[in-house]
């Protein structure tokens, strides 16, 4: 029997654990590092938790049945799934990635990734004929859609057939739109990446991530690793983001809600000179992401006249904290420049247009009116 999304984010696909005989609704949090087995050459499935756990097995069949993939590996974050990941390559392989990233990727492929001989083309993949970046040694396309903070929407049916052409691997970070509203497997995509800190949680107090992947290949070479690297979520972790996803599509669908709404309020705000989100019916990116997506999401990114009225908003709203991460039942404003994309190489960073007047913010599930009314007298109070 085949779940519709709201069911299988309480059930997943509804495969049962054979070792919880007690009906417990909520899915036990088994807090042990090590299983006892009967004898030797018999195990009950579970040698170390290093290896497996039972509660984060759960999570796992939970969210590799949101994106439709065959296997999901939850991690300790989403920068230690990246990193798990990455290890797929060798010395020598070359990558294409989409140069507007979160700053934390980028920050890894620069300072680890290149350390251990493996190089990158930073193309904008939403505009660029990606194609012809492609070389010898080529091994993957790394993107975001949309990306993190801009907002450029990639057509992963696109990105999909160029990899399919070139024997390469095509990798989506999903963060911003969730299973909820887009799943790129489906789109040709062969590993889909997910902060679980965010949407998946969604409520700020802990941190996840996950690789989910389709290849049967790709699952048993993550496997081998998630074990050998040690950065497999801990069990109460898998709890909380376990209970999270539980609400996930309400959550989804009441944050879009706000963000809309937020919107629209601040493309007649005259202190605000250009607002980022694919869902503004004729933009960049509107077309493409409605054909490949559900919905539009939570996230925006605004610019205001000056660096001034930018730091007097972060200092004056009473509602919204000023704060970095995403995705949780709180609104959240960020300044990407010295929060999320810090790191990054300034020239890259203006080139992408993460000035000192970019603000980001993520709608969270609060009552509108408050969040538009908090925005409005942070932005009217600026002499």
């Amino acid at each position: 029997m085949e779940f519709q999304f709201a069911t299988k984010c309480i059930y997943g696909n509804k495969e049962g654990f054979t070792g919880e005989s007690t009906g417990a609704i909520s899915f036990p949090i088994y807090q042990t590092a090590t299983y006892a087995h009967p004898e030797v050459g018999r195990s009950t499935g579970f040698d170390y938790s290093r290896l497996q756990n039972p509660t984060r097995q759960q999570l796992e069949k939970v969210v590799a049945a949101l994106e439709k993939g065959i296997d999901a590996l939850a991690f300790s974050s989403g920068m230690a799934a990246i990193t798990a990941m990455m290890e797929l390559f060798q010395p020598g392989d070359h990558l294409i990635t989409e140069v507007d990233l979160y700053g934390g990727s980028t920050r890894l492929f620069d300072n680890v990734s290149k350390k251990n001989g493996i190089s990158f083309s930073y193309v904008d993949c939403s505009t660029a004929d990606v194609e012809r970046y492609v070389q010898d040694n080529t091994r993957a396309i790394f993107i975001e859609t949309p990306t993190n903070p801009m907002m450029h929407v990639t057509d992963i049916r696109k990105m999909a057939e160029i990899a399919k052409r070139h024997d390469l691997l095509l990798i989506v970070d999903n963060t911003f739109l969730s299973p909820y509203f887009q799943n790129p497997l489906e789109l040709g995509a062969d590993i889909v990446i997910h902060s679980g800190t965010k949407f998946l949680g969604g409520h700020n107090d802990t941190l996840a991530g996950f690789v989910v992947t389709n290849s049967q290949e790709i699952s048993d070479r993550m496997r081998f690793l998630i074990k050998t690297v040690g950065s497999g979520l801990a069990p109460m972790d898998s709890w909380l983001i376990l209970r999270g996803i539980k609400t996930l599509p309400l959550r989804m669908e009441k944050a879009q809600e706000n963000a809309k709404a937020i919107v629209a309020y601040l493309l007649t705000e005259p202190g605000v000179k250009k607002v980022y989100y694919p869902g503004i019916e004729g933009s960049a990116g509107y077309a493409v992401c409605k054909s490949q997506a559900r919905g539009f999401g939570s996230m925006l990114t605004f610019e205001v006249e000056s660096r001034e009225l930018a730091l007097h908003i972060l200092k004056h709203t009473k509602l919204i904290p000023f704060a970095e991460s995403l995705g949780g039942v709180e609104t959240l404003l960020t300044y990407p420049m010295t929060q999320t994309h810090a790191d990054v190489p300034e020239e890259v960073r203006l080139a992408n247009g993460i000035n000192e007047r970019v603000l980001r913010l993520s709608a969270g599930i609060e009552d509108v009116a408050d969040l538009i009314a908090d925005l409005k007298q942070a932005i009217g109070s600026f002499a």
